[in-house]
Parts: C-alpha cells; sequence; structure tokens
C-alpha cells in the first residue's frame, strides 16, 4: 500500500492555495494523476520525491515511511526507491545517452535492460551522443529509459510523453504497459491527456487547485460507462478529410462522418449503443 497524506503551501498564478491529499493507493499498479495545469500534479509528485518540503505530511510505500513531518522522518531522494521523468527532462548534459542510463544503474548494471530500453525508445543509433545533440522527444525517450532502467519500486512520470509524436506516442504507451507487467512497479502518471490517462491507468485521482475531487477507475471518474446500454470512450481526430473524420481510440481507426468545427488534434467523445452502433 501507498499512503499519502500532505499539506503544502502552493504559490499559483491566481494566488495562494493549499495542496491537500489524502489517499491510498494500491501497490503494482499505474495511477495516474488528472487535471489543469497549476491544480498540484507535479508538486505531489516532487513531494513524495523528496525534491519539494510540505509544511505537514506522512508518505509510507509498501510499509517503508518515507515522510513523518511529526516524527522528523524526512528520507533524502537517493534513500527512496524511485524513478522520476521530469517535463524538462533533466539529463545529464555532459554524459552522452548511455552514460545517463550507466549512471542511474549506478552498482547494478543491467546491460541486457539498457539494450532492451534504447531498442524500444528508438535511441540505439543516439547511445554515444549528449542531450545538447538531441531533439525533444528524443530527450525525453532517453529520461524515461534511464527511470526504467533502475527498476524502481515507484516510478514518477510528469507528462514523460508528451514530447513525441502520436504514433510513438502510441507505441511507447503499449511498451510502457508492457513493462509494468514485467516488472511490478507501482507508478504515479500526470497527464492532461484522458486518453492517455483510460488507456495507462489503473486508477486515477483527479486534483484541481490543489484539492482531490475525484478517485476511482478512468472509465468511472471521466464518465466513460454512463448506462448499461451505452459506452462512452474519448478518442482524438487524426485526419480530416471533407466531410469524413478519422478518429482514433486505443489505437483502434474509426472513420466517421466529420463534425463541423472539428479538426485534427482534436479529442472527442464517441458513444456505442446497442451492437456498437456509434451515436
Amino acid at each position: 500500500m501507498i499512503r499519502i497524506n500532505i499539506c503544502k503551501k502552493l504559490n499559483l498564478a491566481d494566488g495562494v492555495s493549499q495542496l491537500v491529499v489524502d489517499a491510498e493507493l494500491s501497490l503494482q499498479k499505474i495511477t495516474a494523476l488528472y487535471g489543469p495545469s497549476g491544480a498540484g500534479k507535479t508538486s505531489l509528485l516532487k513531494i513524495i520525491a523528496g525534491l519539494m518540503q510540505p509544511e505537514d505530511g506522512f508518505i509510507e510505500v509498501n510499509g517503508e515511511v518515507w515522510l513523518d513531518t511529526s516524527r522528523g522522518i524526512n528520507l533524502p531522494p537517493q534513500k527512496r526507491n524511485i524513478g522520476f521523468v521530469f517535463q524538462d527532462y533533466a539529463l545529464f548534459p555532459n554524459m552522452t545517452v548511455r552514460q545517463n542510463l550507466l549512471y542511474a544503474s549506478r552498482k547494478n548494471i543491467d546491460e541486457q535492460l539498457i539494450e532492451h530500453l534504447l531498442k524500444l525508445t528508438g535511441l540505439v543509433a543516439f547511445v554515444n551522443h549528449k542531450p545538447a545533440t538531441l531533439s525533444g522527444g528524443q530527450k525525453q525517450r532517453a529520461a524515461l529509459a534511464r527511470a526504467l532502467v533502475r527498476k524502481p519500486a515507484l516510478l514518477l512520470m510528469d507528462e514523460p510523453l508528451s514530447a513525441l509524436d502520436n504514433e510513438t506516442r502510441l507505441l511507447l504507451q503499449q511498451e510502457l504497459l508492457q513493462l509494468h507487467s514485467e516488472y511490478k512497479f507501482s507508478a504515479l502518471l500526470v497527464s492532461h491527456d484522458v486518453a492517455e490517462v483510460y488507456h495507462l491507468a489503473d486508477y486515477m485521482l483527479s486534483i484541481d487547485k490543489g484539492k482531490i475531487l475525484k478517485t476511482g477507475k478512468p472509465a468511472e471518474v471521466f464518465g466513460l460507462i454512463e448506462s448499461e446500454d451505452q459506452i462512452r470512450l474519448f478518442g482524438q481526430v487524426v485526419s480530416v478529410d471533407g466531410d469524413w473524420m478519422t478518429v482514433i481510440v486505443d489505437q483502434r481507426l474509426f472513420r466517421l462522418k466529420c463534425v463541423t468545427g472539428l479538426k485534427v488534434g482534436d479529442r472527442v467523445s464517441l458513444g456505442f449503443g446497442d451492437a456498437g452502433k456509434i451515436l
């Protein structure tokens, strides 16, 4: 079990707010933190990682107390078995891609795992490149590989796939699920992408202005299952051709009549009634 009970003052664009989170999360699951920018999602990840200190808090992971302000317990980041993928990559600029992964491995170097991660992230040709020579997407893939190479007990991901094109994003989502199935790590994923949360997460916390608004399975929180005879899913418009559009939903393509005003990249909601008829 992962137990989190924290309170932290946040200085937001629209004023001072309190980040208040009280949650118990299952181990070996992917939990999404979903909400708008400034909701407190990234701050919560930093507190869990030990990079930001709350005024009051308690964090316990699988029976090990990482933080207890009432008893003066606060394990440093290096004592918490975590992998962290930042929005800004946070790669070591003086190291190559391979050296970044080797440094993260430290004494437990697993060359087979390193090669597997380099292959699935498409970085085999860039192993000797330093971050300054990589594109934004390549940096994000390197950051993801570096976090996974430690086989973390808790993987913290702050929109790790946001810099990738749609095809690569979908591929890495599937690879993440495969890695999760193999290594059984617990993960917290920050995302504002409904389709990504629905595809990757077992459970989610919907957060806004520092407060938890709703918790549960993504289908429940997003209202994807609205009734016994209708299922509603979220997808993304990938092409528009005159009166027709193509929508991708969980790696499946649907060719539909276009709704006026929709363009490539827009998120759409599809309702499926009896016999799979799209409503």
